[in-house]
């Protein structure tokens, strides 16, 4: 099932760790004209978009009564799993709450950072085959925790376990509503769904082209792709490693899932170990026929550069050593006992991340995400003298002049 290529086969070797970036021509035209019928007709469109894709048979907006009812009838198991998830992720985002500062950088000149929460964002929850209560409390929580005062949750078939998330994780609004008409109606807003100032939270191509699309008029957190998981190992277990490809790759026939390893000897384990574990249909034989393998390096150095090269969603590692050798990953697992599938989950870290190589520009979403850094400046008379004629210099350099003489008129 899994191919085994060597490192020096750099066309094979890409052909496992480079995302290919085809433009969907087709859904970016659908989902253009989804957006600007919401742009238009607000609530009118959005209805009859909700009607016909999700499908909507009932009320828009679902109230905090009915999310306390719904979330009462899910097991006591469950409801226990939830907070103790919401726990972890909780304390992690208030950890990442930005600080604000203030400095003197000279005699009558201070610059100070303010940290101020976003207003209101939207959280989009997919609703695709099973919930994702995880989802919801992955990209409500941080926005709670950096102090937002409005969390609009959409997602356009919330049974009761993502109810039940929704209430533990302080959800302002939730609203019965996907896909790019969901998008485009918090990015914009209508009669019924405010507009929001950042939206965020995976979603099919139809979501993640329309959130490239309002991207210009309102925030998003990042362009998500089909999910990713790139082990690098030299000692296994090798059962477990087949474990942990076969879980990511369940998620999506796109997913991409890839074992780099020095170590010729696991790699033929874990290929025997998957073809052993792996399900006899569904979405993870085939994202690991199509989009599966794994590489033999030279050097445990060598598989870390491939695997930096790939920046890839979720890294695996051996130990410490190698994780000191991560550069570009937007989450990292450390040791056998660190189960990626458990990062999806509970351990606290988000788990919403950048895929197709967007990590090497930026981690995954945090609560930092849910702020304006707003800089203030506060400069005295003798400040303005002390630094004005640097200003004056550099404006004139520039030719704006008018730039120079605003500093002249108050220093003259």
């Amino acid at each position: 099932m899994l191919r085994i290529v060597e490192a020096r086969n750099r066309r094979a070797v890409l052909a496992l760790l480079t995302p290919v970036h085809t433009r969907d021509t087709a859904t970016e035209r659908r989902v253009a004209t989804i957006v600007a019928a919401i742009r238009a007709d607000g609530d009118r469109a959005l209805l009859r978009y909700a009607r016909r894709f999700d499908p909507l048979d009932g009320p828009i907006e679902v109230t905090q009564a009915e999310m306390h009812d719904a979330a009462a009838r899910v097991p006591r198991a469950v409801r226990a799993a939830i907070r103790a998830a919401a726990r972890n992720i909780r304390l992690v985002a208030r950890r990442q709450v930005p600080r604000g500062w203030r400095m003197r950088v000279a005699a009558g000149v201070t610059v100070e950072q303010r940290i101020v929460p976003l207003d209101r964002v939207g959280c989009y929850v997919p609703g695709g085959r099973h919930p994702l209560p995880s989802s919801l409390l992955m990209t409500t929580i941080p926005a709670v925790a950096a102090g937002v005062r409005e969390v609009i949750v959409a997602c356009p078939r919330p049974g009761p376990v993502v109810m039940a998330a929704a209430i533990e994780a302080g959800v302002t609004r939730m609203f019965r509503v996907g896909g790019a008409h969901a998008v485009a109606a918090l990015a914009y807003g209508t009669r019924t769904i405010p507009r929001v100032d950042k939206i965020v939270g995976p979603g099919n191509r139809y979501v993640s082209a329309a959130k490239a699309l309002v991207a210009s008029d309102c925030g998003i957190d990042f362009y998500a792709g089909p999910t990713e998981i790139v082990i690098v190992s030299a000692r296994g277990p090798a059962d477990w490693i087949a474990a942990d490809l076969i879980a990511q790759a369940e998620h999506d026939p796109d997913a991409r899932a890839v074992l780099i390893t020095p170590s010729r000897a696991l790699a033929a384990r874990v290929a025997r170990d998957v073809e052993a574990q792996l399900p006899g249909d569904g979405p993870a034989r085939e994202a690991l026929r199509a989009h599966g393998g794994i590489i033999v390096t030279s050097s445990a150095a060598e598989a870390m550069a491939l695997a930096n090269a790939a920046a890839p969603e979720h890294l695996v590692v051996d130990d410490d050593r190698l994780a000191a050798m991560v550069r570009c990953a937007g989450s990292v697992f450390v040791g056998p006992w660190s189960a990626q599938v458990a990062g999806d989950y509970a351990i606290g870290s988000n788990h919403v991340l950048p895929t197709a190589g967007a990590a090497r520009a930026r981690g995954g979403l945090s609560a930092a995400d849910f702020v304006r850094q707003v800089t203030v400046q506060r400069v005295t008379r003798a400040g303005l003298r002390r630094i004005g004629g640097t200003v004056t210099t550099l404006a004139t350099a520039e030719g704006l002049h008018a730039h120079a003489a605003s500093i002249a008129v108050r220093v003259k």
